[in-house]
């Protein structure tokens, strides 16, 4: 799980109305990934992540966001993360030197092996019983995904929780 949000959460809200892509260039995508940067795979890997968080704007019933007109049809997303996900094809073996020890075995490129576990992880997150607690983060200007985690937990931060406060409480004073 933890890879499959900390994916989506490459976007975020850059404080003046739009948004910040840690990916959007070579040297944070290097940051991010790990990976020697090559334009190619950081462009197939951005629109991987756009998949996965119109995946989740599904899944947690959140159309409406400053995210939205990134977003891919559903089909479209659901096909992409399912082609990057099959991209590796990996057998196990077991090997036993002192004890069992299993080994994933592939012969892919880098490339193909980052796509292929990006999206393995957003599978594997929403197929699973966490998917369920998925949520969109309410406050104003975030574009976070979050599971809840308790039944009180309605944002994804506590700062966010304090922008919602404000806001709610201007409205409400200034008419």
């Amino acid at each position: 799980m933890a890879l499959a949000l900390e994916f989506a959460s490459t976007v975020g809200h850059d404080g003046h109305g739009g948004l910040v892509d840690d990916l959007a260039t070579p040297a944070g995508f290097a940051a991010w990934t790990g990976v020697e940067p090559d334009e190619a795979l950081r462009l197939r890997v951005v629109e991987l992540r756009w998949a996965a968080r119109s995946l989740y704007a599904r899944a947690a019933d959140a159309p409406e966001r400053l995210d939205a007109p990134h977003l891919m049809p559903f089909e479209q997303a659901l096909a992409l993360v399912n082609e990057c996900a099959g991209r590796v094809p990996r057998t196990v073996r077991l090997e036993w030197v002192e004890r069992p020890v299993l080994h994933r075995v592939d012969d892919a490129e880098p490339g193909d092996r980052l796509l292929a576990d990006l999206a393995t992880a957003v599978v594997e997150f929403l197929a699973g019983d966490e998917a369920r607690a998925l949520r969109a983060c309410p406050a104003p200007r975030c574009v976070r995904y979050f599971v809840k985690a308790h039944p009180r937990q309605e944002w994804c931060r506590p700062s966010c929780g304090n922008r919602a406060r404000v806001s709610r409480h201007y409205h409400r004073t200034h008419g």
